[in-house]
């Protein structure tokens, strides 16, 4: 008798494990566009303001990323 498969993590909870993580790139990718922006005219972005915006945009890049780590996890265990 084998063993069971093992139970897959829900896009989900992969999205709550990796959002301090994605919100965190959020926060850094936007500062540092921020630091671009007086070349065009704009006003720089400060890194407080980087970070309160960073927290409503992680959202969506932590579920984009738990549905790919989702798929890159379906593939491995398609290979094995």
């Amino acid at each position: 008798m084998s063993a069971p498969p093992p139970a897959s993590w829900p896009v989900w909870k992969l999205a709550l494990l990796l959002y301090p993580f994605a919100a965190g790139a959020v926060a850094i990718n936007l500062f540092m566009l921020g630091l671009m922006a007086p070349v065009v005219g704009l006003r720089s972005l400060a890194p407080i303001t980087a970070v309160k915006w960073s927290i409503g945009l992680g959202v969506p890049a932590t579920w984009a990323t738990g549905r790919w780590l989702r798929h890159l996890m379906d593939q491995a265990d398609e290979t094995t």
